[in-house]
């Protein structure tokens, strides 16, 4: 009963305080204007915390909007990014799975998503935060990672990243960092154990290989869990046809479907985890 309660809030509520917005940009000389919606807390005492959101290959989906309601029912504003539409896309989970060139150039999308969060009225931009899954939490692990640990890191300016979350990532893409990695920032990886598309092992490889900032990383597996173990209502199955970096060449196959004790583990370690890095 409670967490039938709380999916009833999840669905009704913060959709009261969604508002369709535009994210502006750079890309090869040209600003591109993303779509992205925005939830807000029902009630703010001041400036809030905010957590910017960024989908997967199938671009934004029930499962993004459901934690932004989440965030947002737990005080947070919460930005969910659609990197494809404006951009004529809208599922690359193919064989034309994303290269490495196309997911350095859409980490781009988490400055600007910062930078507009940043500059709101209500929100604090002295805490900030950023989720990524699948393929989005790759990207986002290319943001949250360096791989020249003796750099001192950059200033970001008018806002501050306190924390990351990256569900089931795409861990193969931090590849082409190289063998020594710095963390920024404390960085929860949430993954499921019988993951078959963004394995465990491969995000295990790269924290391996974190010689700065280990300290920040933490991890979660989800026992019993495929990729996608918060699609809530969709059953595990086979997809023959999709791209996967853990394969020889990226391709093909993989398993996606919901688990529904490892969504609420989840749900449980991404609100404490947030909790000690961004206040709330």
């Amino acid at each position: 009963m409670k967490w039938l309660t709380l999916l009833l809030l999840v669905c009704t509520a913060p959709a009261l305080a969604q508002q369709n917005v535009r994210v502006p940009v750079d890309q090869a000389g040209r600003t591109v204007q993303l779509a992205a919606q925005l939830f807000k807390p029902a009630a703010t005492a001041g400036r809030v915390p905010a957590v910017a959101i960024f989908h997967g290959c199938g671009g934004p989906g029930q499962n993004t909007a459901r934690m932004a309601g989440l965030l947002a029912s737990w005080g947070y504003a919460a930005l969910v990014v659609d990197s494809f539409s404006a951009r004529g896309l809208k599922d690359i989970c193919g064989r034309n799975w994303p290269t490495q060139a196309d997911a350095e150039a859409r980490a781009h999308d988490i400055d600007a998503a910062l930078a507009w969060l940043g500059a709101q009225g209500f929100v604090d931009p002295g805490r900030l935060a950023y989720m990524g899954y699948s393929y989005g939490g790759g990207v986002a692990m290319l943001r949250a990672l360096s791989g020249r640990p003796d750099e001192t890191p950059p200033s970001p300016g008018a806002w501050t990243v306190r924390a990351v979350v990256l569900v089931y990532p795409d861990c193969a893409l931090a590849d082409a960092l190289g063998p020594r990695l710095a963390v920024r920032q404390p960085t929860l990886f949430a993954m499921g154990a019988l993951d078959d598309w963004t394995p465990v092992s491969q995000c295990r490889a790269v924290i391996e290989r974190v010689t700065r900032g280990r300290d920040l990383v933490e991890t979660k597996i989800y026992e019993g869990a495929h990729h996608s173990f918060d699609a809530l209502g969709l059953p595990v199955r086979y997809l023959d046809g999709v791209g996967n970096r853990s394969k020889p060449g990226g391709c093909c196959g993989a398993h996606y479907g919901a688990h529904e004790p490892a969504w609420k583990a989840f749900v449980a370690d991404v609100q404490a985890f947030l909790a000690r890095t961004l206040g709330r």
